[in-house]
């Protein structure tokens, strides 16, 4: 992965709203309080159609997506703290530097105190001297911070609905797990092409199960990203060009991103505990 990483779906326009810029101007001064109308923010629901393409690139039907989005005079600071809050809870807070107490060395003073004609030193671990200690440098700390469970979800279906609000951003392709006999990394390229996809793309596939010869055949691929519901994350969905789908994973986003689906399952308890782990 490159060092400068563009989140190519922040364009889209559930992004660009500026109705969260709109400021109240005050007609006249008076000394009662000015009166504002506080506007619901209820989560919408945005339904999109996807074609559903066979594995040799024919369009063979239509499916959808009908996935909890956020309102779009929030949704950018709610995808916004969901990728701030992945990011820093994977920094391991391990980096650690030596104040001048923990630096080995510098009991004995380096010159007398008078009568040299320089500065007073009472070390040689000060640290104003090469070799010396750190001063307010990093120690080891906990960066992890807290997101409710609800807002992460609803992050993530933000994301894949303005995906799928865009052209061709998001196709459905049939399983393809039984089609490659041995791993062969041309052959999958050559179902990338059929499929419409660039392998220079930044493309993600969301598989509920990637076969052997599958992951295989695609790990050669750089900008290639094959995840499972397991494995979905805010930031690949970001960071794709491309976003392909199978009918089994479309029914999964659908139950469980979209407006019908309350309470939680066991694939949250887990991700708690990979939180924590991680943390």
């Amino acid at each position: 992965m490159s060092a400068s990483t563009s989140l190519s779906f922040f364009s889209s326009s559930l992004f660009l709203s500026s109705s969260h810029n709109k400021i109240p101007k005050l007609t006249s001064l008076s000394t009662t309080k000015p009166q504002y109308s506080l506007k619901s923010l209820s989560i919408s629901c945005q339904v999109a159609t996807l074609p559903i393409l066979s594995f040799t690139g024919e369009k063979i039907g239509e499916t959808y997506l009908d996935l909890k989005s956020a309102p779009p005079e929030t949704a950018r600071a709610v995808v916004h703290r969901g990728i701030i809050t992945d990011q820093q809870n994977k920094r391991r807070g391990t980096a650690s530097t030596l104040t001048r107490a923990e630096v080995r060395g510098g009991g004995r003073k380096p010159y007398p105190q008078k009568k040299t004609g320089r500065a007073r030193r009472g070390s040689m671990r000060s640290p104003l001297r090469p070799g010396g200690g750190v001063i307010f440098g990093p120690k080891p700390r906990d960066w992890s911070i807290k997101i409710n469970r609800k807002e992460k979800r609803l992050a993530i279906s933000t994301a894949l609905s303005s995906a799928a609000s865009e052209s061709e951003s998001v196709i459905c392709v049939e399983e393809f797990g039984d089609k490659f006999e041995k791993p062969k990394t041309k052959e999958f390229i050559e179902a990338m092409n059929r499929w419409g996809l660039d392998p220079k793309e930044k493309v993600m596939f969301l598989m509920m199960d990637v076969s052997d010869n599958v992951g295989l055949s695609s790990r050669n691929i750089g900008t290639l990203r094959m995840l499972t519901p397991r494995t979905l994350n805010l930031f690949d969905i970001l960071n794709s060009d491309k976003l392909v789908l199978t009918p089994d994973t479309v029914d999964y986003l659908n139950g469980r991103y979209g407006v019908d689906f309350e309470g939680e399952t066991d694939e949250d308890d887990e991700e708690d505990d990979q939180d924590e782990t991680e943390g």
